[in-house]
This record gives structure tokens, sequence and C-alpha cells, in this order.
């Protein structure tokens, strides 16, 4: 017989004492909504039975953000330093030469942001918990046009100032540059391929693809890099006779291509390979969403706080070759830990068919969506739809002196996940709870409904999971009531 998970484990018993339940419906005249909203104060107390407590998540390093802000910087400093330093009044009064200077300055300026691209993605864990992978994402799509940009400058700059010395035309040095020098053929290749990951990252074309395409596309930008390093430093005129640049530039590639092989192979297979996880059971938890409990070993000693995701990588013949990024539904209940999953693409809906006994990789846990963010004693969760269930997690992880109200958004009371189990955890905590139940042409919710829900909210931290148009909805309305924008939480869970 499988075993039911319930509120804090599967194995949780609890003890409620001097329970007082009541409700309250708030109706306004020329509002088209009717929320509910149930009060119900903590219980004196709770137990937990015999079960190990796991890890708590760490918490973030303020000043992690600042340092790799100035390491970044000094970076590039150092970059465009070593690309003045490599010209010469001589280089610079030949025929094409402001050209290729040009070039130059726009080629290694280009390829160093390259390699902030991939640090931003490298998983670093207090990079991670210190910044949240949305304001990773956020820096990553504004870097990246500079990239193509740069790199597209270099190869038109270089061209055209090469021609000019040899006074060929510019196609014909094209053609000399790819058929004669060495590595340059590889680094058009490789030039191509950046090209194709930034089509691919235009919003109008990355609706269009499926994630698992995306993300191929994006996997070659490592091959991308590799082609393009050769060519640097066998042809780039600021490494020929400048052995310093060279070893300076050697060991930025060297520690960005360590970071990636530490915190995006080693670390995810070591800890794959501590937790042996595997697929308990699957369960229905609403319309077209499933959980998926796996079981493992030692899972009290994986840190993880609630409202964190991992990359999940599910060994089957369909599955088994990308990951994809899921928050888990719960804290950790040693030996089992849950997520919960929307059918939407293929990859989610084959999940839902997952067998018990399936093996199951894990990367992570990331993310700052967690209660460490937050700086008062009063948070408000907002969620719509699959994105209740880091907020169920959270909720499960907050310290017990929060004080806690949750707002729930769905078109029918069945597509509320987890309901019962975020019910339970609220009146335990002697928290409010909203529904807004109904579809969004007859029920609206936005901030005049906000404000009636949680007529403090402006002195709240406010976190905020659900698709994008309705967080967007709900930032905007929270900061219109007051709530200062370092206070209001949310975070994107894929690029």
């Amino acid at each position: 017989m499988l075993p039911r998970l319930p509120i804090l484990g599967f194995e949780t018993h609890r003890i409620l004492t001097g329970y007082v339940h009541g409700s309250l419906n708030l109706a306004w005249q020329g509002d088209p909504v009717t929320p509910a909203m149930k009060i119900t104060p903590a219980p004196r107390s709770v137990t937990t039975g015999d079960a190990q407590v796991p890890r708590s998540g760490h918490a973030p390093l303020p000043w992690v953000a600042d340092a790799f802000a100035a390491l970044a910087g000094l970076g590039l400093a150092v970059t465009l330093a070593l690309v003045i330093t490599g010209e010469t009044r001589g280089s610079l009064a030949a025929p094409g030469g402001w050209l290729i200077a040009g070039g130059r300055f726009a080629g290694l300026t280009g390829a160093y942001l390259m390699l902030v691209l991939v640090v931003l993605i490298a998983r670093l864990p207090w990079l991670e918990r210190a910044v949240g992978q949305d304001r990773l994402v956020l820096w990553h799509r504004r870097i990246g046009p500079w990239v193509l940009i740069l790199i597209t400058a270099h190869v038109v700059l270089i061209t055209l100032g090469y021609s000019k010395l040899a006074k060929v035309g510019p196609l014909h040095q094209l053609w000399v540059f790819l058929s004669s020098y060495p590595d340059l053929l590889a680094a058009a290749a490789g030039f191509c391929l950046v090209i194709m990951a930034g089509v691919t990252s235009i919003r109008i074309a990355r609706r269009r693809i499926k994630y698992e395409t995306w993300w191929v596309v994006h996997l070659y930008m490592y091959l991308a890099l590799s082609l393009a390093f050769a060519h640097q430093i066998v042809t780039g005129g600021s490494f020929i006779g400048h052995p310093l640049t060279r070893a300076i530039w050697i060991t930025m590639w060297t520690a960005t291509a360590g970071m990636v092989i530490v915190f995006r192979i080693l670390q995810p297979i070591g800890r794959s390979l501590r937790h042996q996880l595997k697929v308990s059971f699957v369960r229905e938890e609403a319309p077209g969403v499933f959980s998926v409990v796996c079981s493992g070993r030692r899972l009290d000693r994986l840190a993880v706080s609630g409202g964190q995701f991992f990359q999940w990588r599910f060994f089957t013949k369909e599955l088994w070759w990308h990951a994809h990024p899921y928050s888990i539904s719960a804290l950790p209940s040693p030996p089992y830990i849950r997520l919960t999953v929307k059918g939407l693409g293929d990859q989610s809906r084959a999940v839902s068919q997952l067998k018990p006994g399936t093996r199951v990789g894990i990367e992570g846990p990331y993310g700052a969506f967690t209660h460490h963010a937050r700086s008062s004693d009063r948070v408000v969760l907002i969620g719509a739809g699959v994105g209740l269930t880091p907020l169920r997690a959270l909720l499960e992880d907050l310290p017990p002196w929060v004080a806690v109200s949750v707002i729930v958004r769905a078109s029918t009371a069945k597509e509320i996940v987890h309901r019962d189990e975020v019910v339970d955890l609220v009146e335990q905590r002697g928290g409010r709870f909203h529904e807004i139940i109904g579809s969004r042409e007859k029920v609206r919710f936005d901030s005049r409904v906000l404000q009636r829900l949680e007529p403090d909210i402006a002195s709240s931290d406010v976190y905020v999971c659900g698709p994008e148009g309705f967080s967007k909805r709900v930032m905007v309305a929270a900061q219109k009531l007051g709530v200062h924008r370092d206070n209001i939480h949310h975070e994107a869970f894929t690029f």
C-alpha cells in the first residue's frame, strides 16, 4: 500500500488545542468578486513524530552579489587593458589599422562577456542563494545582446580592416581567413552557434520553440566557446608576442571551464549518487497536475529551503538526456521528497507517467525565493496554478513567529493544488487564507481587491508565484499599494 503524504511528513501527527474555525465572506457594491476569508488561530502544540528533521537551507551571504559585480568589472577592465597595450602607433597608422584595432577591442570584449554569461548559468551555489535565478536571468538577458553585437562587430571590422591592409575586397579577405588562417574555420562555426543561440532567445522565437529545443541550442554555447578559444590564442594580435596577456586570458577561460565542470557536472553527479533518489509513486493532485514522490538516502543531509527548486533528471528513455527545473512542494520528509508538476510540455506530461523505481538525478537546490529574503515578520503569499507549490513549501519553512496570509487565485476550486495542506499549515500558524475563485473575466483580482483582503500589505513581504501575466499584475498591484520593491519576491525558474 502506498504511503499518503500529509502536511509535515509521511508520519506526521497533529494535536490541536483550542482550535476555533470561522469564515467571513467579503462583498462590496460594484466589484464582481466575493472572496472567502478563513481566519484561524494557531494550535497550541504540534508534534511531528520520530522522523528525521532535514537540514535547513543555507542563508545567502549579502556581500556575494557586490563581490561578483566588482570581480566582473575588474575582469572587464583587465580585458580592455590587454587590448589597449597590444596596439602600437605603427599598427594604428597602417591601412585599416583603426578598423583592426576596433575589431580586436570588440572581439575580446564580446568574448569576455560570453564568459560572464557562462558564469551566470554555472549554478554557483553562493551566487544563486544571494541573487536568485530571476536576477541572474535578467542579467543574462541584458548582457546577451551585447555579446551578439560585439562579436558581429569583431567579424565585420576585422574583415574590413584586413581587406584595406591587403588591398582586396571584403569577401575575398573573408575567404582568405577561412581557407588560410589556422582555426578560423572553427571560429566561424562558433560564431554561427552564437548567432543561433541569440536568435532563439528573442522573445517571439522563444515562445514558438519547445524548451527542449531551446536547451539543446544553448548547450552548443559551450562548443562555441571551445571553437573560438584556439583562434584567439593562435591568431589574435593581442596575444602574439605577449606571453603575459596570453597567460591571463588562458587563466580566465580555464577558471570559467572549471566552474562549469565542478558545479554543472561533478557536483550534481556526486549529489545524485549520494542520495540515490527513486520514484516511489505519482499522484494526481488537480486536473493535469501531478505530484512525484521520490525516496532516497540521507535526505536529512540535503540542505534545502522551502521555495527552492532542483533541476530534475528522470532516467527513462524519453527523459534522461536533459533536466527540468521543478520546485519542491514540501520540505523533505526523510526518506521522501516531493515535487509537483503541471502537464504542459512533452517533458512534464511524461513525468506524470513515471513508474515506481525510476532513478532520479538532481542538481541543486537553487533559488532565493525563501524566507531568508524577507525583511519583516509579516508575509503575504500569493499564488495561482501550480505556482502554489513553492509557496506551500515556503509556508512550511517560515519561522513560527512570522505572521502569514495566503491568497490563492483559481478558476475553479478543483484547480487549487495542495489546498488542504496549505489550509492546515495556515491554521496551525493562526494565519489567514483567502480564495479568489472564478474566471478572470468575471472575478477581478487587482489592487482594490488586494487592499481589502490585506489592508496592512504595505508593511509586509509579498511572495508571488504563478503564470507570468498573473505575477506581473500582482507585483504592480502590490507596489501601487505601497509595498517596497525590495519586499516583493518573485523568481523565474527557467530561462
